[in-house]
């Protein structure tokens, strides 16, 4: 449970650097915020790897997450537009990271099926 919260923490720091680069175009005080949020990100997948999660799992949720809100939350915020192209990109990086996840599932799945065969 750990190692989501970190991850979760390390997503929103990202999406807050990546947001802040925008700003700081205007706003030049917004620099701060790139760079903790980055850090901060980075220390967060560092700790959530570290707790445990795998990384193809970890960086892909990660990057996927941090796109797709970044993107969503441009709209918001910036008033960017999410084309249908866009909109059909965070669809394909959402499912994308579901079959990842899926994926580990079910390979840690065997692995420890496998295990127990051995020990028996």
């Amino acid at each position: 449970m750990k190692k989501w919260l970190y991850l979760v923490a390390a997503i929103v720091l990202e999406v807050s650097g990546s947001l802040s680069l925008k700003a700081a175009m205007d706003a030049p005080q917004f620099h701060v915020i790139v760079v903790l949020g980055y850090l901060g990100a980075f220390v967060g997948l560092f700790a959530a790897l570290r707790n445990g999660m795998s990384l193809g799992v970890g960086y892909g949720i990660w990057g996927a997450t941090g796109v797709a809100a970044t993107a969503v939350l441009s709209l918001v915020i910036f008033n960017e537009p999410i084309t249908p192209v866009i909109g059909l990109g965070i669809v394909l990086v959402i499912a994308g990271v579901l079959t990842v996840e899926l994926g580990s599932q079910l390979a840690l799945k065997k692995q420890n099926t496998l295990t127990t065969k051995e020990i028996r």
